[in-house]
């Protein structure tokens, strides 16, 4: 697939504290993918990007809530590859730039506010694609990505990844028994489903780890987007074989909170325990709400000491420093 290098690969495995009557931890640092700060969406952007400029693409336009980390990295990206870069985002321009918009337009990327509510993605999609239509009229050649980057093509990346994860457990001398992160748009989680069908039809007799979703939207709790279904185009673009099934795609809803975006207890107390327990910098609004999935499963005992849990700490460092209200 055409592809650009825009991420610092491999990222590191590494080993959390001891868990008392709890698994052996360990964080995969893709907040260390390096492009504009790092974090996940650069493994996708990787893929999108290069069918960007396969397609002779001059622009990029993406779309995301008002901190969103997929468009300050999509500005990064356009900042590298010299695209034209445009940001539909939630909510207002505010007096002053912080966290992510303040890269972004760092980066030189051009901020649309559209005053919508961040978790209000339909308006916001259609918001994308009339600022997609209005740069194509003028003679741009426009290539549009959906929130998150959550496409077949984008979800490439994670097919990618879990071959890493597993080549690095397996130097590390284990199988994991399940891999946990954070999921919204579906992207990150479909490749990871994806990946798990691959190996195992190239693997066969050999364990493989649990996918589990923590999921900090609405509609991937409910079932919005089909995880399967973007797995199984996943492994269409590239012509990988592997089966997966609806059943197969498991989403953790019970840490989302009121809403996407909105910090809960459970996610600030994670967010505290990952700072004190091994340095990592987690979001309030969205790492920290897959970490506070993790600990809780741990808590309720649904891993025992004799277990391998690799957390996919996904990133979000430039929102720790923004205020919320909530």
């Amino acid at each position: 697939m055409p592809r650009v290098r825009l991420a610092t690969l491999p990222t590191p495995l590494e080993a959390g504290p001891a868990l008392a009557n709890g698994p052996r931890l360990w964080v995969k640092r893709d907040d260390l993918t390096g492009l504009g700060m790092g974090g996940n969406k650069a493994r996708k952007l990787e893929f999108l990007c290069g069918r960007a400029l396969a397609d002779g693409a001059t622009c990029l336009v993406t779309v995301g809530a008002g901190q969103s980390n997929h468009c300050r990295m999509t500005a990064a990206a356009g900042a590298v590859l010299g695209l034209e870069t445009h940001l539909v985002l939630a909510g207002d321009r505010p007096a002053v730039l912080e966290g992510n918009q303040l890269l972004s337009d760092r980066f030189g990327a051009h901020l649309h506010f559209t005053g919508a509510g961040p978790a209000e993605w339909g308006s916001l999609e259609i918001a994308r694609e009339a600022l997609t239509d209005e740069l194509t009229a003028q003679g741009l050649v426009a290539t549009s990505i959906p929130i998150g980057g959550s496409t077949a093509v984008g979800s490439v990346g994670y097919i990618v990844a879990f071959d890493e994860i597993m080549s690095q457990c397996r130097d590390a001398g284990f199988v994991p028994r399940a891999i946990v992160f954070t999921s919204s748009s579906g992207g990150t989680h479909a490749g990871l489903v994806a990946g798990r069908a691959a190996w195992i039809a190239t693997h066969p007799g050999e364990m493989v780890p649990d996918i589990v979703a923590i999921g900090v939207a609405k509609g991937v709790v409910a079932g919005f987007p089909s995880v399967a279904e973007l797995a199984r185009d996943a492994l269409s673009v590239v012509g990988l074989t592997g089966t997966v099934d609806d059943d197969e795609v498991e989403v953790d809803g019970r840490w989302l909170g009121p809403d996407y975006a909105i910090p809960t207890a459970e996610s600030r107390a994670a967010r505290g325990w990952a700072a004190h327990n091994g340095a990592w910098v987690v979001d309030d609004v969205y790492t920290a709400k897959g970490m506070a999935g993790l600990l809780g499963n741990i808590e309720q005992g649904r891993w025992g000491t004799d277990d391998d849990v690799v957390f996919v700490h996904t990133g979000g460092q430039p929102e720790v420093f923004v205020r919320h209200e909530s």
